[in-house]
């Protein structure tokens, strides 16, 4: 009994402090970040699943296109092989090759897009202006994910490094700091040229 009367006023403040310490606010970060994740690579996924009916799409009205629509099926295949877990993101050589591979299919898809403006009956089509728009809305989805895990990422890193959190995040967590992920689009600061003279017959060239 003696003893319990003397333990019970010392573990309450330590259990205070170790609580203050981040035993439970960084695990929670983290798992906050690694969800917000998940949904970037949601918002990808969404849209690489929407270029197999555009690409078929455009064949349908433009198939001489063809050097443009292989290139957007050939950087939808190379994004689809870089894939990063929850586990993964924080390592920023991963982060990014995923951006990079990532952006590099968005510079595809913008290629695309204004090659098509060269063919009026594509732009009328239901079904081309339907997957236009799915494609417009992805592309925010995607913006608005990125944003939402860098500030889960940020307040992660953060706690990390503030005290009292960082001790104990550092040593009974053992945690790492999580990579930003820094969207890249190769080629990005250049507008794609398109050549959209017509030879004789009225054929784009």
């Amino acid at each position: 009994m003696t003893i319990s009367r003397l333990t019970l006023p010392l573990l309450a403040p330590l259990l205070l402090a170790l609580a203050a310490c981040g035993i439970n606010s960084v695990p929670r970060a983290e798992e906050t970040a690694r969800a917000k994740w998940a949904d970037v690579e949601a918002a990808y996924q969404r849209r690489a699943n929407l270029i197999p009916n555009l690409v078929e799409t455009v064949r349908g009205f433009a198939d001489q296109e063809r050097e443009v629509l292989i290139g957007v099926a050939d950087a939808r295949a190379r994004a689809s092989r870089v894939e990063i877990s929850a586990e993964d993101v924080g390592d920023p050589e991963a982060m990014r090759q995923f951006a990079e591979a990532q952006g590099a299919l968005g510079s595809s898809l913008g290629r695309l897009l204004v090659t098509m403006e060269a063919y009026p009956e594509l732009r009328s089509s239901e079904l081309f202006a339907n997957l236009q728009s799915q494609l417009e809305g992805t592309e925010n989805r995607i913006a608005i994910a990125i944003r939402d895990y860098n500030e889960a990422v940020r307040d992660y890193n953060t706690r990390l490094r503030t005290f009292p959190e960082s001790i104990g995040a550092s040593i009974i967590h053992g945690a790492e700091p999580m990579a930003l992920y820094e969207a890249t689009t190769p080629g990005a600061e250049n507008a794609p040229t398109v050549d959209f003279s017509r030879d004789e017959g009225g054929n784009a060239q």
